[in-house]
């Protein structure tokens, strides 16, 4: 179970932020860590990355578009492709799964990239802004 949700949190660590800095790649898997915490999200790190919506039919089918984190059903390859980058989300997805590094986002269960403005923002908590995304938090 720790390998796995490892991988996972890597995974979206890779995929949401590599392009980011360190900070901004911690604060992503810190959001993913905070969403397992929070009873209104699911309570495993792969339960989290993954959840959206499903066909019917095959429950196991991410609907595209339709997803928590974009990349988990956006219909390309999950597969990393920049080995370092993928070696540095596993590090990070690490120290940030057994709490060894800081909250830089205050317990953020949200964010998203500067150039968009999805309907949920006005809703939760504004936190901070690092690299290319805002954080909020869903304030209880």
């Amino acid at each position: 179970m720790f390998a796995e949700s490892l991988v996972c949190l890597a995974l979206n660590i890779y995929f949401e932020a590599r392009n980011q800095s360190t900070i901004g790649q911690i604060a992503v898997a810190q959001v993913t860590m905070n969403r397992v915490r929070d009873p209104r999200f699911p309570n495993t790190v792969c339960e989290v990355v993954k959840q959206g919506h499903t066909y019917s039919w095959k429950p196991e089918l991410p609907i595209k578009n339709q997803c928590q984190f974009s990349w988990w059903c956006d219909g390309k390859s999950d597969e990393p492709k920049d080995e370092d980058a993928f070696q540095k989300a596993m590090l990070i997805a690490t120290g940030v799964y057994r709490q060894n590094l800081d909250d830089f986002v205050d317990g953020a269960t949200h964010y998203h990239a500067v150039y968009v403005m999805p309907d949920w923002s006005a809703s939760k908590q504004y936190i901070v802004r690092i690299d290319d995304h805002i954080f909020y938090r869903w304030e209880h």
